[in-house]
Parts: C-alpha cells; structure tokens; sequence
C-alpha cells in the first residue's frame, strides 16, 4: 500500500488475511469482526490484528455487529442469523431459511436482527425477547431510537417504530418505494432512508415531519450520521454527499460534496464530532476528508488517499485512532492515526 499523501502520523498497525471475501466489518471495544461473502466469520483483536474466534454462517453472511461490550456479535446472512459468545468462544448458528440483512444492539443484553418479513429483539445468547409482526415485505434494515426504547424497521412501503415489546408499531412513517438503508440520528430527531429509487427519504420524529432529497444518479444503500447528529453521509453518485441536520434541518440546503472515487463502497465517520470521514472505492482507494468543512455545494478535496490493491468491502473505526479497512482480496488492514485531529 502507499500512502499519497505523505504524513509521518499515519501507519499500518497491522496487515492480515481472511479466507473469504469480506462483505462487513464491525468494530467495538478491543475486537474487530469480520464478515465474508461465503459465510466465513472472523474476530479480530484490534491492537495487533490476532484471530480471537471463527466461526461459519450457512448461506454466506450479510452483516456482522458486535455488541458494545464486545462480550457478544451476531452476524446475518441469506438463510438466516448466527450468535458468537467471546466467552469460550462458542458460536450458535440459527438457519431459519428467512433472509437476515442486518442487525443492531440496542444494549449490551438486546440485539435485534431483521429476519424475513419481522424483527427479532434476542437476548445476548439468541432467547427471543420478543418479535414485530410480519411487514408487507422483507426488513432491509433496522436501528435504535431513545436510547433501545424504540426499535425502526424499514420494509417496502415504510418505515414503521415500535415500543418494547410491541409486536404492532406505535408509529409508521409511510413511503412507497423500497428502502435499502437507515440512519437515526444519535439525537433521536431524524430518521433516513435510502432508498432504490435514487433519493433520501427524511422524517422528523418529533411531529412527523417529511423530506425527500431525490436527483440522486444511483440508488442511496450507505448512509451514517456522525456522533454529533448534526451530519449525514450518503452515497448514490461518484460523490459522497454530505448533509447538514443542524438547526432546523436541510430542507433547502445544498450538501457538501467528496469525489475521489467512481464507485463508493463504504464510508465511516470516525467517532467523535470532527467532521472527519473515511469513505473507500472500488478502485481500492481510501479517502479520508474533513467532511464539514467549506460551505454548501462546495467539492471538498481529500486530506489524503490511501491505495490498495483490491476494491474496498468495508471500513470501521476501532475508537478515534484506528481505522480497519476491509478488501474483496481476503486482506484487512488497521491504520493508526494517533491524533484526533489528524487525517
């Protein structure tokens, strides 16, 4: 790998190889999981990259998440979920023929993971908590409101909200079309999705408030707001655009605007509230950008690129100074920034 843009702060941490192709990464705590294309599940240590644990998906795998204490991961695939315990390691697969796109910890003890046409809320070691009723189609994504008070499910026709333990929802936010991912903003004031129709769909949680932002050339399935909410990053064109949720929100606004690569594979806000944002290619290319910076429709320039050799899969922050790139080739790689305000 070189590094084109020079800087003495910026090094390879550690630089290893999984036996599939990764398709997600998840990073919490002291452990990076990564997830491959045939089903293959590997569990990192974040310091130097050694194997903690390893584990198989039937049917190949979607999305890994580790849980905040890093105690716990589930990772999700075409035929169904599987659940690993750091604790001796031991792996629980569940082939429940229904495809699992996603999952998300609401705490350390409840994980919810999209399976089929409903949303399964799981206990660390897979008792079911409880379960949504069957949407009108299959739950592409699913996040966290309050704090894990309230659980958003994005199926074709809407997204719908639901309590603890409520199977029916006790908001539907309407939208016709198919949604492909969502972001919930850590304030709880905004949810977004991204959507096969080109365009973000916006609602404001506090009265139902609604926005689209359509024009987009491709279909929108990456989108993350960063730790202070006041941001969105989202794909569907050469350019990552970026929004801002400050105030009274973007209605109105123009969105920042990063171009560096052809085909955006993966973004990832690096925690805290710098504005600073990794996004990866698939041309191999990693940028790293002060995303906040300049004005509305300004094209912001990377504070550097970084080149590899495959098309990039995903990219995690492990904390403010580690970032895990993962490649289509089987490599995965951690940099070290040692400064937060350094890119």
């Amino acid at each position: 790998m070189s590094i084109t843009a020079p800087d003495e702060t910026l090094t390879t941490a550690w630089d290893i190889a999984v036996d599939d192709a990764p398709v997600a990464l998840s990073a919490r705590g002291d452990l990076v999981a990564v997830a491959g294309a045939e089903g293959a599940v590997t569990v990192l240590d974040a310091t130097g990259g050694g194997r903690v644990g390893a584990f198989e998906l039937a049917g190949g795998a979607l999305s890994v998440a580790l849980a905040p204490d890093a105690r716990h991961l589930v990772a999700t695939g075409p035929t169904g979920y599987a659940l690993w315990r750091r604790e001796g390691g031991a792996a629980t697969v569940c082939e429940t023929g229904a495809w699992s796109s996603a999952a998300a910890w609401a705490d350390p003890d409840r994980v919810a993971v999209a399976s089929g046409r409903r949303a399964l809320v799981l206990g660390p070691d897979g008792d079911e908590l409880w379960a949504t009723e069957p949407a009108a189609s299959t739950v592409t994504d699913l996040a966290w409101l309050r704090q894990g008070r309230r659980l958003a499910v994005a199926a074709y026709g809407a997204v719908r909200c639901h309590e603890r333990h409520t199977d029916k929802p006790v908001v539907t936010y309407p939208y016709i079309g198919s949604h492909l991912a969502l972001a919930v903003a850590p304030t709880g004031r905004w949810i977004c999705s991204g959507n096969q129709d080109a365009s973000i769909h916006i609602w404001r949680t506090r009265d139902g408030g609604e926005l689209t932002m359509s024009g987009y050339p491709e279909k929108v399935s990456r989108l993350a707001f960063d730790d202070s909410g006041f941001w969105l990053a989202a794909d569907g064109a050469p350019d990552v655009t970026v929004w801002d949720f400050s105030g009274k929100g973007p209605a109105g606004t123009a969105p920042r605007s990063l171009r560096c690569h052809e085909t955006v594979t993966a973004l990832a806000w690096r925690p805290g509230a710098g504005g600073h944002l990794a996004t990866g290619g698939h041309d191999g290319t990693i940028a790293l950008w002060r995303a906040t910076a300049g004005r509305p429709e300004v094209r912001l320039r990377p504070e550097r690129t970084l080149d590899g050799d495959a098309a990039v899969a995903a990219l995690a922050w492990a904390g403010p100074h580690l970032l895990v790139a993962a490649y289509r080739d089987g490599r995965v790689r951690a940099h070290q920034l040692p400064s937060r305000t350094t890119l």
